[in-house]
């Protein structure tokens, strides 16, 4: 690798809006999310089954797909 090109990189420690912190490697020091694995309605199980299924009906109902 060339010398003096590339970005340093640091110990980064990711900051959540829910309170939930972790540290990975990034060339920033410190990084600010959002949304995090801790909180994501995904990943904790509480995502509406019924919107997905509302979508799959509607898409059911736009191409005349029986079921």
């Amino acid at each position: 690798m060339k010398e003096g090109i590339h970005p340093n990189y640091y110990q980064a420690k990711v900051v959540c809006h829910c309170g939930n912190e972790f540290v990975t490697g990034s060339t920033k020091k410190e990084i600010h999310v959002e949304v995090c694995s801790k909180c994501h309605s995904f990943y904790t199980g509480q995502q509406k089954a019924a919107v997905a299924r509302g979508r799959i009906d509607k898409f059911n109902r736009k191409y005349g797909i029986q079921q």
